[in-house]
């Protein structure tokens, strides 16, 4: 693997090339989203207060 080519985020292989690059497969691809949906990730931010949140 090349040194400017990270591995895929997942299972560490190297990347495919687009378009599912940063991932190896679509079965990674498909892990990751699914790990967006379930909320295993998040990104940070302050919490919401009761006038922020949305209806």
């Amino acid at each position: 693997m090349p040194r400017d080519q990270k591995p895929c985020p997942i299972c560490r292989k190297p990347a495919a090339p687009a378009p599912l690059r940063p991932f190896c497969s679509e079965r990674c691809r498909q892990v990751d989203l699914g790990r967006w949906f379930t909320e295993s990730y998040a990104v940070p931010g302050k919490p919401l207060g009761e006038e922020d949140e949305v209806e």
